[in-house]
């Protein structure tokens, strides 16, 4: 039986959005970035990919045009190879490694490249928002016009998830990825970028192009505590999601090297670890941040596991909220979950995450002596994904 092993992963590190490191680059750069990083790392040349497989959240202005095609020729792969982006906001990333494995497995295609980019901060503020809504939606099914935070507040309100408890849980993200920074656990998935950040003057409000070399997560607060967090307005009045228990609006792209075993075999490259399936279920779109409780189930049944077959879990820490309902609803255990801190320390680019995971968890399940990994996200409109992962 064929099957799709990734062989190597390479990623940006993360920039916050607008005031970052990355704050105005290019799209098509980050991609290229990673993805020329992966395939140094995998000793394969960019010739020899025959498809590229890139998500993206937003796929417009500087991400749009099918980016993973313009990424892909930034970075060196012929005019001959394919590309294709792909968009299910913030699973993108894990979408594009489950279709990247679905070409190898089903297609034979022999090398492929999938992975994630955003920036939030050239897209976000000119999103085209034009005849956004749908009259028949609105009257029918509203909560999915809702916003993210929306939702997160009422996911708290709905199922009894303190701010107390929310803050908890950030402020052990916030310790996590301060302690995995100290021991340099990311990185062997970071890549250096030198890149051109956008700076404004805060007396003149003159704004120039200064050349800066990002070579970690920027997002990270490790002075973050609980009497600071417990301090934080929420961002709507009486309500519970403030910006120390979110996930942080970051840019950023990653990539990984795909192949089948035989494959890898074939060229002495030892996987990183195999990508064995994805499940996607669909929720109350005024609720999406639950929908890893439905997408989990579904996997873990269609591939005769339990939860407790699980060594390591990444579920995408969109809110603190809808992270503690998913994580006790499926009765994960807290020190399997997130062990390295999540989108609420690290960052949310969101087309990047859900690769971003992917290749974090092969690299720390490593470490550990992990089997199996399940990847999860929530997902704006009402879904939920969930991508099991066999680590080498």
């Amino acid at each position: 039986m064929t099957e799709a092993v990734i062989v190597a992963t390479a990623r940006t590190p993360i920039g916050r959005a607008f005031r970052g490191a990355l704050n105005a680059t290019h799209g098509a750069d980050m991609t290229a970035h990673a993805i020329a990083a992966a395939l140094q790392r995998a000793r394969i040349e960019p010739a020899e990919i025959e498809e590229v497989v890139i998500g993206c959240g937003y796929p417009e202005g500087a991400t749009g045009g099918n980016v993973a095609r313009h990424g892909a020729l930034r970075a060196g792969i012929p005019v001959q190879s394919a590309a294709v982006t792909v968009s299910r906001f913030c699973a993108s990333g894990l979408e594009a490694i489950a279709g990247a494995a679905k070409r190898i497995v089903i297609d034979g295609v022999p090398v492929a490249v999938a992975g994630g980019v955003e920036s939030i901060s050239l897209v976000q503020p000119t999103v085209n928002r034009n005849h956004y809504r749908n009259a028949w939606l609105e009257e029918h099914t509203p909560g999915i016009y809702a916003t993210m935070i929306e939702t997160a507040d009422l996911v708290a309100a709905r199922y009894g998830v303190s701010r107390q408890a929310q803050d908890e849980f950030a402020l052990e993200s916030q310790r996590r990825t301060a302690a995995a920074q100290q021991a340099n656990r990311f990185a062997d998935e970071i890549v250096p970028i030198t890149t051109m950040q956008s700076v404004t003057d805060k007396a003149t409000g003159e704004t120039r192009l200064e050349q800066v070399t990002l070579a970690r997560d920027e997002g990270n607060r490790p002075d973050t505590s609980a009497e600071g967090l417990a301090k934080l307005k929420p961002v709507r009045e009486g309500q519970f999601i403030t910006a120390g228990n979110a996930s942080q609006l970051s840019d950023g792209a990653s990539a990984c090297v795909m192949m089948s075993s035989a494959e890898a075999a074939r060229r002495g490259l030892t996987p990183l670890g195999a990508f064995r399936a994805l499940a996607v279920a669909g929720c109350e779109p005024e609720e999406m941040g639950i929908g890893p409780v439905f997408a989990v189930p579904r996997l873990l049944s269609r591939m005769c596991l339990t939860v407790d077959d699980i060594d390591l879990w990444e579920l995408n820490e969109a809110f603190a909220s809808q992270s503690i309902y998913c994580r006790d609803r499926l009765g994960i255990d807290p020190a399997k979950l997130n062990v390295n801190g999540g989108a609420i320390s690290i960052g949310h680019p969101f087309g990047m995450s859900g690769a971003r995971l992917v290749g974090h968890v092969l690299l720390e399940g490593r470490r550990r002596g992990a089997k199996r990994a399940v990847v999860t996200m929530c997902v704006a409109g009402g879904m939920g994904a969930a991508g099991l992962i066999e680590i080498a």
